[in-house]
């Protein structure tokens, strides 16, 4: 019965992973790329506990699961660093802050009116 849980979790969780690889490939900014790529790790550093549960090596898993999400930390430091220097970031957040701005002038002249 344990064993089923876990399998449908991680079934469910290959679901969730396939759709946030959606965001990292069809992200509109490099923000999004970059965050679609950390949430997939994350879902696979949980999916590998949920693994070493159902092979009944937790242990085992729980080293694999620790590196991987470090390396998942340091990708994605060194992708954000990167696309900083690049002046990608610095693009995309004049970017939103300009799409902010427009929609609250949209805003308010359509309460006014």
């Amino acid at each position: 019965m344990v064993e089923h849980f876990f399998l449908g979790s991680s079934i469910f969780l290959i679901l969730l992973i396939l759709i946030s690889l959606i965001r990292v490939v069809g992200g509109p900014t490099v923000g999004d790329r970059i965050l679609g790529g950390n949430v997939v790790g994350t879902k696979t550093t949980v999916l590998l506990l949920l693994i070493g549960i159902l092979y009944e090596d937790l242990g085992m898993f729980v080293d694999i699961a620790i590196a991987y999400a470090l390396l998942n930390f340091i990708a994605t430091l060194g992708a954000t660093k990167y696309f900083l220097r690049r002046g990608g970031v610095d693009k995309m957040l004049d970017d939103v802050i300009t799409r902010h701005e427009d929609a609250s002038a949209d805003a308010s002249k359509g309460g006014s009116s």
